[in-house]
């Protein structure tokens, strides 16, 4: 066969399949124009509808400073925290707590004693407010367990434990109830393992009933502790309410919470 007549046989060929291959267009994404939740997808499903049922995640981790009030009996009790990096005041009549991200410390404005343990309570309470984002820290475990029944109503669970030497109590756990038909936040189960540093099984726990919105996200007005009996709630016990609530995304600066001269250091 001629070279001219081989060539023209592969041309005819190679068009021919040319023709009929199907054609697939692509659609190219700028994913640097789209908004990607990343964050929640790094939880559970359920742990995440509660976040969105209180605002969402990601919009708690934009915000870096809390504060609150606490009335009590004794005068008001005025808690600011630095959200991300977890510095704290707790403001007393007689009183005030502080943690500058080293130290816990105690100042004394008279000759009264502070009656209890710094180093336990200067974040006990945000703690117990903050809920539920404050599950979303890092070096924790979520489990499923079994609903909480009360008054006739099934509160689905999630337990929360905490990988070895994650906070001053990795043996603590906590459990949130969540109410099934809108995903908020019911009930707190929970764990103190601070003073014997071992896993208790004595549970204790707080009703969320009452929530406001701040900044676009609800937090607690009131909580309830109630009695136990069997490591179930029973009845009311005692309740603390939260006012004068500002979250915002300004920071105070860590001077904000150094430890002033006059105070003393907890060890």
């Amino acid at each position: 066969m001629k070279l001219t007549s081989l060539l023209l046989i592969v041309l005819l060929v190679f068009t021919s399949c040319k023709d009929n291959k199907t054609t697939e267009t692509v659609e190219s994404i700028d994913y640097s124009e789209e908004e990607l939740d990343i964050t929640t997808s790094t939880y559970p499903e359920n742990i995440t509808n509660v976040f969105n049922a209180h605002g969402g995640i990601d919009a708690w981790r934009t915000m870096k400073t809390l504060k609150f009030t606490m009335p009590k009996d004794t005068g008001d009790e005025i808690t600011t925290t630095d959200l991300h990096n977890r510095y704290s005041i707790i403001e007393m009549p007689k009183h005030t707590i502080g943690y500058d991200g080293e130290v816990v410390w105690l100042q004394s404005k008279d000759e009264t004693t502070y009656d209890g343990n710094p180093k336990f309570y200067y974040n006990l309470m945000f703690y117990f407010y903050a809920m539920p984002f404050i599950l979303a820290d890092d070096g924790i475990i979520y489990e499923d367990v079994v609903p909480l029944r009360f008054e006739g109503k099934a509160y689905p669970g999630i337990k929360v434990s905490y990988e070895s030497g994650v906070g001053e109590s990795p043996e603590d756990e906590y459990i949130l109830y969540y109410d099934p038909s809108t995903n908020e936040m019911a009930w707190l189960g929970y764990t103190v393992t601070y003073f014997s540093k071992e896993k208790s099984k004595k549970w204790s726990f707080i009703k969320y009933s009452d929530w406001q919105t701040v900044n676009g996200l609800k937090l607690p007005k009131r909580l309830t502790w109630f009695n136990v009996e069997d490591n179930l709630p029973t009845t009311e016990r005692n309740d603390r309410n939260f006012t004068d609530i500002i979250l915002t995304d300004s920071s105070k600066g860590a001077a904000s919470f150094a430890m002033p001269a006059n105070a003393e250091a907890i060890k």
